[in-house]
Formats: C-alpha cells, structure tokens, sequence
C-alpha cells in the first residue's frame, strides 16, 4: 500500500472510530443505570512518562458522576481533549466497571457496537505500526503530521464487555513482559538502526553507530545455542478479576478503561470492589520458583541471554 492510501484511511478509520463512539455513547445513555464505579489516577505530566510509580492514588466516583466520566474516557482520542500540560505519551487510565441493564436485543446491539469500534482500532493500529512501513522512532511524527494530536495509546485500546457477573473485584498488576526471540531477529533490528544514520542523545551520529556496531559484534561472539529474551518491565497496571460463580470461574483482565456490564436485571447487578490506593513498599510478592538466571547484555533493548560462554 503507498504511503498516500495509508493517509487516506487513517482520516477514514477515524473518523468512523469517532462515528461509531458516539453512537456507542448515545446507546449506553439510553439504558437504565444499575451501578457504576471508576477509580481516577493520577495524571502524568508531560515529562514524567518514565518516572517510576511506587505510589498512585486512587479518586473514586460512583453513579452518574461515574458514567460521565466512562464516556469522556471512551472519546479521547485526541490531546485537544485533555490538558496541553498532560502527557500524550502515557495511557490515560480508569479503571471500574459501569453496570447497565440490558435486553437481549439491547445486548446483541451492544456486542455488535463495541466489536465494530474494537475491528476499527485494530485496524487503526495496523496502518500505523505496519502497513505505514515506518519503523517506531518514526512514527510519532508521521501520526501527528497527519492525524494531529492523536493518542495512539488511547485509541488502540479496547473497550471490554462483560455478561452477568457475579462479581468485579480491582487490584494491581506489577510484572515483566519475557519473549524470547531469535540472533538473527536482534541483528536485523540493529543493522537497521545502523542504516538510518541516526544520532540518539547524547550521542552524536558516529558515536552512536560506534555503540550499535559493538552491540552486534557482542551478540554475534555469543556462545552457539545462546537462548535470547527481552525481560522488560511494566509499569504497575489496574486489573479487574471478575468472577462467574455458576461456572466457578475467575477471569483476571486488565483494566484501563471500565468494563462494560450487560445485566438483564436489577438483581443480577455484580459486587463491585474497590481499587485501594497502590504503594509499592507494601506489595506482598507469592513465592515463585527461581528461574533460570540471565545475563543482562543490550540494557537499553532489555535484552538477555543464559549463557556468555
């Protein structure tokens, strides 16, 4: 696809994301409100996106309150929608759960809405990070060239549906993300970033290309057989664990933006937690096995391997 077709539908899949938002929006206004609870974060400043969080607390809202706040959370799209003062680079998040009541044929509507607004993100998200052809450092500028002020973060994200839970309890998730990948994968990344010629600060252009050269050559003197994995953390996250009791079933999921929870009456409402305020010193970690020690060898790729000899 040519660079001009991609512009083309980013402006389409847009402005149908926002099409179909809306009638999302006027579909949930339309339905009786059985019970509603988010959880306000803190907002980050523009600057502070990689400061690490070991305490967040926690505002929250319940009812109307609640509801309104959900379907401003579900339209911002856009940083003209938000202080200039905030960060564009880090996930606005609200957690909580907003519980309506729903016939079948309300419900089947719903479904259909969201999965509707869910292809149109996935597929938002396709143009940018693969049929744009761009590798990720130049993305930022090509989004906003076109799409001025766009939060991919916000627009990729999902917005979640739940039927008839028994219950919808909140917490927090502290964890890695551990993949393995291959030599010849790592290579292919850093031959590329030789080749664009870039100076990442502080570095000037022939002091950075001198790094990237000594990365490669460090990886290819590893041992053959050398398992690789990018060990890389994440930042604390919200997560909802909701609970259907005829199934005797309990399903984690994060939870950035609240769920979405179809009832087909007053008495099926679910038990809804609350999202107690975070503090890291206070974090009680579950035993886990010792895994297999890494060595840590590209830091700023997160980049591991078992063995170096």
């Amino acid at each position: 696809m040519s660079r001009y077709d991609v512009i083309e539908q980013l402006h389409a899949v847009v402005a149908q994301l926002e099409h179909e938002l809306h009638g999302l929006q006027q579909q949930i206004m339309s339905l009786r409100l059985l019970a509603a609870r988010v959880f306000e974060l803190p907002d980050v400043a523009k600057g502070q996106e990689h400061e690490p969080l070991t305490q967040i607390s926690v505002r929250q809202l319940t009812g109307q309150p609640a509801l309104q706040r959900t379907l401003a959370h579900f339209n911002r799209l856009f940083m003209q929608h938000q202080s200039e003062k905030l960060s564009t680079k880090a996930a606005v998040r609200l957690p909580g759960a907003i519980c309506m009541e729903t016939s079948s044929t309300q419900s089947a509507l719903l479904r259909e809405q969201t999965e509707t607004i869910n292809q149109l993100k996935r597929r938002l998200e396709q143009l940018i990070t693969v049929e744009s052809g761009l590798p990720s450092e130049e993305r930022f500028e090509f989004v906003h060239t076109h799409l001025h002020g766009l939060i991919t973060l916000n627009a990729y994200r999902n917005i979640a549906l739940i039927d008839s839970p028994d219950s919808v309890r909140f917490g927090w998730a502290n964890k890695h993300i551990i993949k393995k990948v291959s030599l010849s994968e790592i290579l292919e990344k850093l031959q590329k970033s030789l080749k664009a010629g870039r100076a990442v600060a502080p570095w000037s252009r022939e002091q950075w290309a001198e790094r990237v050269e000594d990365e490669i050559m460090l990886l290819k003197a590893l041992p053959a057989g050398a398992v690789l994995k990018i060990k890389r953390p994440v930042k604390v996250q919200p997560i909802a664990r909701v609970w259907h009791a005829e199934q005797q079933k309990q399903i984690q999921l994060a939870c950035p933006s609240p769920l979405l929870v179809l009832c087909p009456d007053a008495n099926s409402v679910p038990r809804l937690g609350e999202l107690l305020n975070y503090d890291a010193d206070k974090v009680v970690h579950r035993y886990k096995p010792d895994a297999q020690p890494l060595h840590l060898i590209i830091p700023r790729l997160h980049l591991y391997t078992d063995r170096l000899a």
